[in-house]
């Protein structure tokens, strides 16, 4: 299949920037951020191979010194496509603002781009990095026709870079690139909209993963041909990910791995990431699931949807693929690497029905939210999708639909989630009847129920005149336009 999918609506906002430059005569510089391996590079280098103008692109080194990254800029000018760009022009630099100066040299009266990769790591290497960079930028570079493509994992980091009390504030146009959808899954891959999801779980929307996967080839049939190679990118890049953002063993890892591994409470968590002398103390917990969360957002927060506050908070991985990583195919690459394919492959088997069951709600979810703002749900209001529960978790609902969380002015629906070979049945929908009353805002003659299943409801549910019954073909078809 192809090596680039998707990403339509990106490279239409980044060629609309650059039409903007070549119309105005002055330029403009877009942060771009999102996770590791989410496709940032190879979009942006997708995008240049197609605008057609002069670019240079540098990426900068971890841990480099900043004589060292300022003069891996100058050897990329100096081998760029810029015209003004030559050995006799781009001559040594001492600091930053030498550097972008020389750079301003280089570039022509005419649409160019340029790239820096991995900003945060310049920032950290030289604390004067941002202010020559708004320095150059307001004095020169913005004076010509140049796209500035500022690239970064760190999101935290990245969010800084254009805050309100740093220097670069106000001066960039921000692009958060999230993973590839379901609906660019199911093209890339030319599976079904079941098994497309399928997919998506596995890959997490990352083209790094995609770009391995055959066209047509079945899900487990995937995983099946991932175990015979312990080096296969399923394994590899979510585990280049863990080693990235946590190198040592430290609480943050142990806290990672007790969400991975399945705990989901503050409690549980507390428990399984402590050590022999009892769980990890919440004044350690609590700020190290608070960086997770809003800082490096490689954890997701739930709350219970309904018209009360409710406890407890729930955590889970954010990228369903590190998710299935930390849960499955971490241990199943243990045996890969021992020459054990066959018991990789039978653990995966084993353990996917019931991983996928949960891993899909968050997905079915934000499904659900998309299509209910875009209208296209019997319920205009709702603007926000999540689940219920109470401190014992019986029941615990998987959808509710209202129209602010987590506490909300109303509720319009309540729904179910059956990801497994056999259909919605009575039984299913009893069961969601039971529990739905106990939801705070439920009202049995006004709000909703729906069911989401992947192998359809019997002829009985469909009759029950519930308010919506959706297939995999309706999740996909939230990303489709």
């Amino acid at each position: 299949m192809s090596d680039f999918v998707g990403r339509k609506t990106e490279l239409t906002m980044l060629e609309s920037r650059l039409e903007r430059i070549e119309s105005s005569g002055s330029g403009i510089a877009v942060a771009v951020r999102g996770r590791r391996q989410v496709g940032k590079s190879r979009l942006v280098q997708e995008f240049c191979d197609r605008a057609a103008v002069p670019y240079v692109y540098s990426t900068a080194t971890k841990g480099a010194s900043p004589t060292e990254s300022i003069g891996w800029l100058l050897r990329d000018i100096r081998e760029s496509t810029l015209p003004g760009a030559s050995e006799n022009t781009v001559v040594q630099a001492a600091s930053w603002l030498d550097a972008l100066r020389v750079l301003n040299t280089a570039l022509p009266q005419t649409p160019s781009i340029v790239v820096l990769d991995e900003v945060p790591w310049l920032a950290e290497q030289d604390g004067t990095f941002d202010g020559a960079l708004q320095a150059a930028w307001d004095r020169l570079l913005s004076r010509k026709p140049v796209l500035l493509l500022l690239l970064g994992s760190d999101l935290h980091m990245m969010e800084r870079l254009t805050s309100y009390d740093r220097p670069f504030f106000g001066r960039a146009d921000n692009l958060v690139l999230g993973p590839l959808n379901p609906a660019d899954i199911a093209s890339a891959t030319g599976l079904a909209a079941a098994e497309a999801l399928d997919a998506h779980l596995i890959t997490g929307g990352l083209p790094g993963i995609l770009r391995s996967w055959p066209r047509g080839r079945e899900p487990l049939e995937f995983l099946r041909d991932q175990c015979s190679d312990p080096a296969a990118p399923v394994f590899s890049i979510p585990e280049s990910t863990l080693l990235a953002e946590f190198p040592g063993p430290d609480q943050s890892r142990r806290v990672l791995e007790a969400v991975g591994g399945g705990d989901r409470t503050h409690a549980t968590i507390a428990a399984a990431a402590g050590g022999r002398e009892g769980p990890l103390a919440s004044g350690s917990l609590s700020p190290l699931l608070r960086r997770l969360t809003t800082e490096k957002r490689i954890l997701a927060l739930d709350e219970p949807l309904s018209t009360r506050p409710g406890r407890p908070a729930l955590y889970h991985v954010a990228d369903s693929n590190l998710r299935l990583h930390l849960s499955i195919t971490r241990a199943a690459q243990d045996f890969a690497r021992r020459g054990r394919p066959d018991m990789a492959f039978r653990l995966v088997e084993r353990r996917w029905s019931g991983w996928r069951g949960r891993a899909i709600e968050p997905l079915v979810r934000e499904a659900l939210e998309l299509s209910a703002l875009s209208g296209r749900l019997p319920w205009g209001e709702v603007e926000r999708v999540g689940g219920w529960w109470n401190r014992q978790f019986n029941p615990e609902i998987d959808l509710v639909g209202a129209d602010r969380g987590p506490v909300a002015n109303q509720v319009f629906f309540a729904g179910s989630v059956k990801w497994l070979g056999t259909a919605f049945d009575d039984h299913d929908l009893t069961e969601l009847q039971r529990a739905a009353v106990q939801i705070p805002g439920f009202d049995p003659g006004t709000t909703g129920l729906v069911a989401v299943s992947r192998s359809g409801v019997t002829d009985s549910v469909a009759a029950a005149g519930i308010g919506l019954i959706w297939g995999a073909t309706d999740i996909v078809g939230a990303w489709q336009t």
